[in-house]
């Protein structure tokens, strides 16, 4: 199973992070979330991370130039697109993308199945709310291409594994604050996912 530990906005828990098993970390272009990290910063993160590691950035409702110019500048080499886009701006971007479901009925899980995606929890806010998903949409779904994000837990990841989901991604869950991520909770949530 692999992990996406989403809203780094220190080399000092992106370090931590990688060294617990996480396969891909997430920097969050949000201005109005408190796990918002600039372009500037996240590259000065990224610039001294080891190769190997997934380095994603999450973009709400941004037009493919400011995508592509944001990438430039972060040295990203995924973009997180948390908004329904289509393929006009899909076919400008000039990094590979991964497309976000914001889950609000079984149906919507269905979305986008030839292609890798991340299925989240609805809600107002854009991410790291907590908020979870209901894991019976899943029940008889090729989950394979599926990266789940919404409200995981340490604690509560064992339930997802019958399903064969291609990652996790989690960020509220394994936080000592907003944007601050819990070292032991980090480790607990890497550990217990890819056991």
């Amino acid at each position: 199973m692999r992990v996406k530990i989403c809203g780094i906005t220190s080399f000092e828990d992106a370090v931590e992070a990688i060294n617990a098993g996480a396969d891909a970390l997430g920097f969050v272009f949000y201005p109005p979330s408190p796990r918002y990290i600039t372009p500037e910063n996240a590259r000065n993160i990224i610039e001294k991370l080891p190769p190997f590691v997934e380095k994603v950035g999450l973009f709400v409702n941004e037009d493919a130039d400011k995508i592509n110019v944001t990438s430039k500048k972060s040295n990203i080499t995924l973009a997180q697109l948390h908004f329904d886009v289509d393929d006009t701006l899909t076919d400008q971007l000039a990094i590979p993308y991964v497309r976000v479901i914001r889950a609000q009925s079984p149906e919507d899980v269905l979305q986008y199945s030839d292609e890798y995606r991340l299925v989240d929890a609805y809600c107002e806010a854009y991410g790291g709310v907590g908020k979870r998903l209901n894991l019976e949409w899943f029940e008889g779904l090729d989950c394979s291409r599926i990266i789940l994000a919404g409200g995981l837990t340490p604690e509560n990841i064992e339930g997802t594994k019958q399903f064969g989901f291609y990652a996790l991604d989690v960020s509220s869950g394994v936080e000592a604050t907003k944007g601050v991520k819990d070292i032991q909770k980090v480790n607990s949530f890497i550990k217990r996912a890819k056991s």
